[in-house]
């Protein structure tokens, strides 16, 4: 625990790259196999599930810090963090502890199954014997919430110099559903398994945001572009007669989508498609909110396939007849493609092909991208045709280009105390439109909430005058005299029976705060309702 401690103190306090590679090379080279496949999981969110709630976390430690419990909650919303709050206030110690990384993380798994008295009683003699960034990283495992601003990427690129593997090796050895708990590092890193083959996906190719002028690509005949589905990006796997679909979160869904089962043989086995998982309710595209329907759940009924259908939309082939083709030109791959759903001609099968777009002028692009909100996209994605499929995030070869949000006016009502560096300020809000009661008076009704788009300062000005402008507290939370109005965007608008408004809106942000507006000129619920398509 003592080296993961010192390395995680490293890596949070250095925002340069080559320091913290630097930092973790050294780590791999010299830990345990045993703490090497826990540090792999833990940096790539595959920690152990959290086996004792905040709450009680927050109530033994303010015991044994022995103060006030105001004074440990105003604490935590100063510092932002629980983990952090909890090393301040605890009484320190030098002394570091000799159990492994390995041994803290089983012993944290078997906690779960403990009485309270026994968790409390673990925490506590824990907290007592650990310095401050052990207990802090401690108390971090144990939460389940570690985030230090460190990518998988940079991880696999110090992993990379330490074991003297490809990087792009690598990043598919850790794609997949692995357990650290009953893995080895042998099994995960330096064997290879055919079984292992069958299941795994290939590493997500992602695209930046478009910069500049489109004309900055050069010419727009070496570019093809298609539309940026909404929906699930997925990996649809079919080997040995048998189907796996991944998200791009390194999630295995394939029980959620029982009707890709009839890809089955009807595509060929070792085939690989790139795609995205779609709502398709009365033979249209739907929105992302009708698919929230099926995310999340355990079991997929009938009704629920009935009334919510999927689909795949299919822009990208990685593999093919059992071979990895990501290093073919973009074209050359999508021909492939284009060619097995010529054998699929008449079948009945949730999968279509994403169509693609050859122009000769940007103008061309730029008119096709006004067709999005039509299309139910979010703008359009721009790939080089001699591109091959490369792993992460790159710039030059892919882009996206989304749509411009979706606007309106709307009042701010509630806030809360934002996180991290924000946490003494509020900066967490929702904001309502008006809309006209069953007695035919306008009162506010609450649509969405946002946490970014404002400036720093601008932030510290919403503060002051929530602090001077509280009607009522709810724990954490303040209602705020309505006066000030903000120009929200958000990407999607879909009915909602599950909001007080009627409405959902996807990604909403403040783009704006409106001076020049009083609160009787915000917009109303209507007007949302009447940015439907």
């Amino acid at each position: 625990m003592k080296n993961f401690a010192e390395l995680i103190k490293t890596l949070d306090s250095s925002n340069k790259t080559s320091v913290k590679v630097d930092a973790l090379t050294n780590y791999f080279l010299k830990a345990s196999d045993e703490d090497k496949v826990w540090t792999i999981a833990i940096l790539s969110h595959r920690r152990p599930p959290r086996p004792v709630n905040t709450t009680l976390l927050r109530l033994w430690a303010n015991e044994l810090a022995n103060i006030p419990l105001w004074l440990f909650e105003e604490s935590y919303h100063i510092v932002g963090d629980l983990a952090e709050t909890i090393a301040l206030v605890i009484p320190t110690t030098k002394e570091h502890s000799d159990k492994s990384l390995t041994e803290f993380l089983q012993e944290i798994i078997a906690l779960k199954k403990k009485t309270d008295f026994e968790k409390k009683e673990y925490l506590q003699t824990n907290w007592l014997n650990l310095n401050y960034y052990e207990r802090f990283v401690f108390t971090k495992l144990i939460t389940g919430s570690f985030r230090i601003g460190l990518s998988q990427k940079l991880m696999t690129r110090a992993l990379s110099k330490a074991e003297n593997i490809d990087e792009d090796t690598l990043a598919y050895k850790l794609m997949g559903d692995w357990n650290p708990n009953t893995i080895t590092f042998q099994e995960l890193i330096l064997d290879e398994r055919s079984s292992d083959y069958l299941s795994k996906p290939y590493p997500f190719y992602l695209a930046y945001p478009i910069e500049g002028e489109l004309e900055n690509l050069g010419n727009p005949e070496d570019w093809s572009a298609e539309h940026k589905w909404d929906g699930i990006r997925s990996q649809t796997i079919i080997r040995d007669n048998e189907i796996y679909v991944w998200s791009r979160g390194e999630e295995l869904v394939t029980d959620k989508y029982p009707e890709f089962q009839s890809f089955i043989g009807n595509i060929p086995n070792g085939t690989v498609i790139d795609g995205e998982i779609l709502p398709f309710v009365e033979n249209e595209i739907g929105t992302f909110n009708d698919l929230q329907t099926r995310i999340g759940r355990k079991n997929v009924s009938a009704s629920v396939l009935k009334k919510t259908p999927v689909i795949i939309k299919a822009y990208d082939l990685l593999e093919w007849q059992g071979n990895d083709i990501r290093n073919l030109p973009y074209e050359k791959r999508r021909t492939l493609l284009e060619e097995l759903f010529t054998t699929l001609i008449g079948k009945e099968i949730p999968l279509q092909l994403s169509e693609r777009f050859t122009f000769s002028t940007w103008e061309d692009v730029i008119n096709e991208r006004l067709k999005s909100r039509e299309m139910k996209s979010e703008g359009l994605m721009l790939k080089r045709k001699d591109s091959p499929y490369l792993v992460g995030r790159k710039k030059g070869d892919w882009w996206k280009w989304k749509i411009e949000p979706l606007t309106i006016d709307a009042v701010l009502t509630y806030a809360m105390r934002g996180h991290g560096r924000r946490s003494n300020l509020f900066t967490d809000y929702t904001f309502a439109l008006w809309q006209e009661n069953e007695n035919n008076e306008r009162e506010l009704v609450t649509f969405a909430k946002a946490y970014s788009g404002l400036t720093d300062a601008e932030f510290r000005m919403v503060d002051d005058f929530i602090k001077k402008n509280t009607l009522e507290r709810f724990g954490p939370v303040r209602s705020v005299t309505p006066k000030l109005v903000f120009e929200i965007g958000f990407e999607g608008i879909a009915l909602s029976k599950r909001h007080k408004s009627g409405v959902a809106t996807r990604f909403p942000r403040i783009l704006r705060w409106r001076h020049d507006k009083k609160i009787e000129d915000a917009n109303s619920i209507e007007d949302l309702k009447n940015m439907i398509s």
